[in-house]
């Protein structure tokens, strides 16, 4: 493997601009060598912002240039089918942003390229990155709760998306609640067995006109015994909540908190603190460690600790939630072979 890697960063949005900084700015042994939007608009202004010279509305030029060796995906997910096999077959390695794509069919379909082109792929499930989680992980593993029997997330975020995103994100619980599912199958060890979903429309009544929802729980069973529920929402209107709790047969972990800053302001008027206005500031640790371990993989050898595989099983969990939600009943998990 190659001792620098060069990047090209197909999509410019917020997390895509993000991202492309990270690797100018962060990443270790990683040059970005070209940017992509479906607008040339976009594509020329955040190259300028960026400082790079090459840019282009067209992912093919970026599958045709040899001199790249792997793609950063954060477009809209009805895209990714596309362009990771595209970047597949012109052996570029593949970091994709969650989903991997948006059915389990079309999931197969990239894996089977990956495979057959022998590049490596990671999925964007930041969280298993933060350090939190992290240490969590490690706790877990080394028995300091006992065994884990219950897993509870919270995520919720300050509105909605506009509807011009909604239309292509595939749902709250394929675009949304997949954070959570990834994080339940990692820290718990062990695949769900079942789930159960509900959901209201809240606050957004656009909402309704795509099937969506902007409140919604999950309950979950898994294959070692152990439980969980998880709760979706875009109504939080007083900042950025991610929290996750483990409880397990000797003991508790809690992850995250809504505090942003470690200061507390106490007055005549009472205590309060900075709450975490948005996910790149909750998560900006998490994003730079997980792009450094894509370059790290790409320079050792090393396959990936996230990968299509894991991608594939929590859009399998995703899936089933929105079965379960739309046919208002528990379903059971189908894990497909690979």
């Amino acid at each position: 493997m190659k001792s620098e890697i060069r990047i090209a960063a197909i999509g410019v949005g917020s997390l895509g601009f993000l991202h492309a900084k990270n690797l100018l700015t962060k990443i270790e042994s990683a040059k970005l060598v070209k940017v992509v939007a479906s607008r040339r608009e976009s594509a020329e202004q955040a190259a300028m912002k960026l400082g790079i010279e090459k840019w282009s509305t067209n992912p093919d030029e970026v599958f045709a240039d040899p001199a790249i060796d792997a793609v950063i995906i954060t477009t809209p997910n009805s895209t990714h089918v596309q362009l990771i096999k595209g970047a597949a077959q012109s052996k570029k390695h593949i970091f994709v942003e969650k989903p991997i794509t948006q059915t389990i069919e079309e999931a197969h379909d990239v894996i089977q390229t990956i495979k057959n082109h022998h590049v490596f792929c990671q999925v964007g499930f930041m969280r298993r990155f933060d350090p939190a989680y992290v240490e969590a992980k490690k706790r877990i593993a080394a028995g300091d709760i006992g065994n884990p029997i219950f897993f509870k997330g919270v995520s919720r975020d300050p509105g909605s998306p506009p509807a011009s995103y909604i239309k292509n994100s595939g749902g709250i619980f394929l675009d949304f609640t997949i954070h959570d599912y990834d994080l339940a199958r990692f820290l718990m060890d062990s695949e769900v067995d079942s789930i159960r979903t509900m959901g209201s429309v809240l606050q957004y009544p656009y909402l309704k006109k795509f099937n969506d929802l902007d409140q919604a729980l999950t309950y979950l069973s898994f294959e070692s015994g152990a439980a969980g529920d998880i709760e979706s929402s875009r109504n939080a209107g007083y900042g950025y909540d991610v929290r996750a709790e483990i409880i397990g047969t000797e003991g508790t972990i809690q992850i995250g908190s809504l505090q942003n800053h470690n200061i507390r302001i106490l007055s005549k008027k009472g205590s309060t603190y900075d709450i975490i206005p948005e996910y790149q500031t909750r998560f900006k640790d998490a994003f730079e460690l997980e792009l450094q371990h894509f370059v790290d993989c790409l320079v050792s050898g090393e396959r990936p600790a996230c990968t299509e595989i894991d991608g594939l099983r929590a859009l399998e969990i995703a899936t089933a939630a929105n079965e379960s939600f739309l046919l208002k009943k528990e379903m059971k998990l189908i894990h497909s072979l690979v």
